[in-house]
């Protein structure tokens, strides 16, 4: 699968190609910081085929974390990007930075323990309070 996508402005654009590694709606407390109150919709897909075809993005990692991921936004617009975590060899992209969303089809939603009763999953959708074991 090839993923194409950039930020709001068009200043920051990317490609990612391969297999999804996975595709899913985050509900956990920093999603819902990062996204202004929803969960967080994404896809990771393989660091290895991902690369930013125009400029950079600006990076935020929270020192004070016990296991920090950090953030990637453009400088300009702020769109967020994209999200790397340590150990993980994937590039977590948001699905509304995607130029065809309607390639996202998540398979399920996680740290539901953290969920907000606004927050919608879908009754057929598996559901984990917890990031599930693979």
């Amino acid at each position: 699968m090839k993923v194409e996508g950039g930020c709001y402005c068009g200043k920051v654009r990317y490609e990612a190609e391969g297999e999804p590694m996975m595709a899913a709606q985050c509900h956990c407390r920093e999603c819902q910081y990062i996204t202004g109150g929803g969960p967080n919709m994404f896809m990771a897909m393989p660091v290895t085929g991902f690369k930013y075809t125009a400029s950079e993005p600006k990076q935020f990692t929270r020192k004070d974390l016990a296991r920090p991921v950090t953030r990637e936004f453009c400088p300009e617009c702020g769109t967020h990007l994209a999200t790397k975590v340590p150990g993980l060899p994937a590039a977590i992209l948001k699905v509304g930075t995607f130029d065809n969303p309607a390639l996202y089809s998540p398979q399920a939603a996680i740290f539901t323990c953290d969920k907000q009763a606004f927050h919608q999953i879908p009754a057929d959708m598996p559901a984990f309070e917890k990031m599930p074991a693979h």
